[in-house]
């Protein structure tokens, strides 16, 4: 009986596809349904079905997660490990991975490792279980999480050691009775997955506990402004800068989406007297934001940590105000690159979130996304094993950390802040120029000679010979021990 039906089956699908094939090539085009294939090749698949959205909905349709373009060409930037020239770190000695975040402040960060936990907020992004296993991850290998545009969740506090606060354009975390409780106190003016445009969350997805932590009123929706409240000018930003330092005395930082204005954002920060600048990338993640925000606006994270880094150094700041990079830091190799580039610590928020559920993906799928766990508007919040997603967290950071160490051992370095500029080249010209890391398709002594049509045409305009990239460290041949 089985091996009938399975024969009717087999013959009903093939002549049913037979029948389609045939029709696709016998339609005139503009009537076959193969059109579609050059639509999408044209549009392509994830623009097409924004389109549809847009037009289904009247309205920018919110894109988790960020920009899906990759901006920051990491792939291009390798490390040079060493054999002779500098000798590799003996197996035996421990590699240092320990950060101080605003170093000048009295009473300055510090975490067992330079990888931290993006900001990422309770309500308007995560939910309750989520945050409270993202903080209780962190405390586990010591480092920091972050509030995010957020109120101060008494849940969150208690499971983190290390509480960074978001003093937001929402307001909710800007009293003193909830900024005085978090151990740095991050400015927030944007992101880049948005800029700084004004966000909503509709009152009808605002629950009891998140209206509670909030303090809005019923029917109240949630309102991030595009500007801090009471902060209108330069003055009053460095007016707030100072009163924080000197109420609380933890590091107060400044977190920016990176822009091509960076360094006269930077200018008027290091003005304030911040501790800490957290430059946040074109390809940040963000719980939901307009597709144009995401793909069209800001600069991306490599170029960001590397002009930031160097205004730093003109400026004479580097030692005393950390650099903090953001934005679509997925891999191990990516976050080391970033410090390589400058970067004092990284924030992780998609790779973090991803492995928070890896291991309970599948009991979302196939009908629900596997984020439906996480975000608190999911259909399956509460189903999210939180020690679990804790644990997963944990080994995540911790394999991360290790091969970030592996890498260090190859180039003779025994703390991770020891990784600078010249322990990377590029095979990219253009890059080689705008970082200052040297390329490695010429001998170091001979980096004079690049290509010829990368020389900027003198007879343009308001052409001016631009600045040399800054020296690289010389090599040395320590003694073996």
């Amino acid at each position: 009986m089985l091996r009938l039906i399975e024969k009717w089956l087999r013959a009903a699908i093939d002549e049913t596809v037979d029948r389609a094939l045939a029709r696709v090539v016998r339609d005139e085009y503009p009537e076959s349904i193969g059109e579609m294939v050059g639509a999408l090749r044209k549009v392509g698949g994830l623009n097409a079905l924004e389109i549809t959205m847009r037009a289904a909905q009247g309205a920018p349709a919110p894109r988790p997660l960020g920009s899906p373009l990759r901006l920051s060409p990491w792939e291009k930037l390798l490390f040079n490990p060493v054999h002779l020239c500098r000798f590799p770190t003996p197996e035996n000695v421990p590699i240092d991975t320990a950060v101080t975040i605003g170093p000048r402040a009295r009473r300055p960060l510090t975490v067992a490792i330079p990888v931290l936990i993006a900001g990422m907020s309770f309500g308007g992004a995560l939910s309750k279980r989520a945050k409270i296993a993202l903080a209780r991850a962190a405390t586990a290998v010591g480092t920091a999480t972050n509030t995010g545009e957020a109120p101060l969740l008494e849940e969150e506090r208690a499971a983190a050691r290390l509480l960074i606060g978001q003093y937001n354009r929402g307001g909710w975390l800007n009293r003193p009775e909830q900024y005085r409780r978090v151990d740095a106190i991050e400015i927030q003016l944007g992101q880049g997955a948005q800029g700084s445009t004004p966000q909503r969350t509709s009152a009808r997805n605002i629950g009891p506990d998140f209206r509670a932590a909030f303090g809005l009123e019923p029917g109240q929706d949630a309102v991030i402004h595009s500007r801090l409240p009471g902060v209108n000018s330069q003055a009053d930003f460095i007016r707030l800068v100072r009163r924080l330092r000197a109420e609380t005395g933890v590091p107060v930082g400044v977190k920016l989406a990176a822009t091509h204005h960076l360094e006269r954002e930077l200018a008027v920060a290091l003005e304030a007297g911040v501790d800490f600048v957290t430059v946040d990338g074109a390809e940040g993640g963000t719980h939901g934001g307009a597709p144009t925000l995401q793909d069209d606006v800001g600069l991306p994270t490599l170029y960001a940590v590397a002009r930031a880094r160097d205004f730093l150094v003109r400026q004479k700041a580097a030692g005393d105000v950390s650099l903090i990079a953001a934005g679509g830091l997925i891999t191990p190799g990516q976050m080391l690159k970033a410090m390589a580039l400058g970067a004092d610590a990284v924030y992780t928020g998609t790779a973090a979130l991803m492995a928070l559920i890896g291991e309970q993906a599948a009991e979302a799928l196939p009908f629900e996304p596997p984020t439906s766990l996480v975000v608190y508007t999911g259909k399956r919040t509460g189903e999210l094993d939180v020690d679990r997603a804790a644990r997963s967290l944990q080994r995540f950071l911790n394999a991360c950390v290790r091969e970030m160490e592996m890498v260090a051992v190859t180039l003779g370095r025994t703390a991770l802040s020891e990784i600078g500029r010249s322990d990377l080249c590029t095979l990219d010209p253009v890059l080689a120029r705008a970082t200052g890391v040297q390329l490695g398709l010429v001998a170091p002594d001979r980096q004079h000679r690049l290509f010829p049509e990368l020389a900027p045409d003198r007879r343009l305009p308001g052409w001016a010979e631009p600045p040399g990239p800054p020296a690289a460290e010389p090599f040395s041949a320590e003694p073996v021990h």
